[in-house]
C-alpha cells in the first residue's frame, strides 16, 4: 500500500467536497476546483476526511494511488487558502513591471517580454526589501498566486525559463531560496 496514498485527506470546515462517480469537485472561500480521475482509484468520505483507495490492485492502480491522492489533497488546499510562489531576479537593469495583468520583464534582451497570466492565476510584483525596510531593488520580486498548485507551478516554471540564473553572475530569474552553483572563471595568469 503506497505511504502517501492511505493518508486521509482532512477536509476543512468551510470546504465542501462533491463526489460524483469519479468526478470530484472541491468548493472553498477562494474558488472551486474539479477534476475526473482515472478508474483505478475511488474516493470515499468519511467523517471530515476523504480517502483515496485503489479499485484494484493492477500495477497502474498502484502507480495511480498515491498521485491521485496528492492531486486531491492540492485541490482542498488551493480552494481553502491559495498557493502563490515568490522569483527573484537579479541582475544590473534586470526588472519587472505589471501592465494591466500583463508581467513585462526587461532581463537583458533587446526587447521586453510579455507574459499572460494563465486563467484562475494572479500575478504580482513587489519590491524587495534592502537595509532597515528601504526599498532598494525596485520590481524584483514576482509574485504567482493561485488555487490551482498546477497552474501556479508551470507559470512561475515559465517566467523562469526566459532568463535561468547564470551560473557565473548568478544573474537571472530564480525561484526564492533556491540556491545557485557558481563557476570560478577563467584565470588570467600567464602560461608558463
Amino acid at each position: 500500500m503506497s505511504r502517501i496514498g492511505r493518508r486521509p485527506i482532512p477536509v476543512p470546515a468551510k470546504v465542501t467536497v462533491t463526489l460524483e462517480g469519479q468526478r470530484v469537485a472541491v468548493k472553498g472561500p477562494k474558488g472551486e476546483l474539479s477534476r475526473e480521475l482515472p478508474p483505478e482509484v475511488v474516493v470515499m468520505r468519511e467523517d471530515a476526511s476523504l480517502l483515496v483507495n485503489r479499485a484494484n490492485e493492477s500495477r497502474r492502480a498502484r502507480q495511480l494511488h498515491g498521485l491521485c491522492r496528492t492531486l486531491v489533497a492540492n485541490m482542498v488546499e488551493g480552494v481553502d487558502r491559495e498557493f502563490n510562489r515568490e522569483l527573484e531576479i537579479q541582475g544590473v537593469g534586470y526588472r519587472a513591471n505589471m501592465d494591466g495583468q500583463t508581467l513585462v520583464l526587461s532581463v537583458g534582451y533587446s526587447h521586453p517580454v510579455r507574459i499572460e497570466p494563465t486563467p484562475g492565476v494572479v500575478l504580482e510584483v513587489k519590491d524587495k526589501p534592502g537595509e532597515a525596510g528601504k526599498k532598494v531593488n525596485q520590481g524584483t520580486v514576482v509574485v504567482v498566486r493561485g488555487i490551482d498548485k498546477e497552474k501556479v507551478g508551470n507559470l512561475a516554471a515559465t517566467i523562469r525559463s526566459v532568463r535561468p540564473p547564470e551560473p557565473y553572475k548568478g544573474k537571472g530569474i530564480r525561484y526564492s531560496g533556491e540556491q545557485v552553483r557558481r563557476k570560478e572563471g577563467k584565470s588570467t595568469g600567464k602560461k608558463k
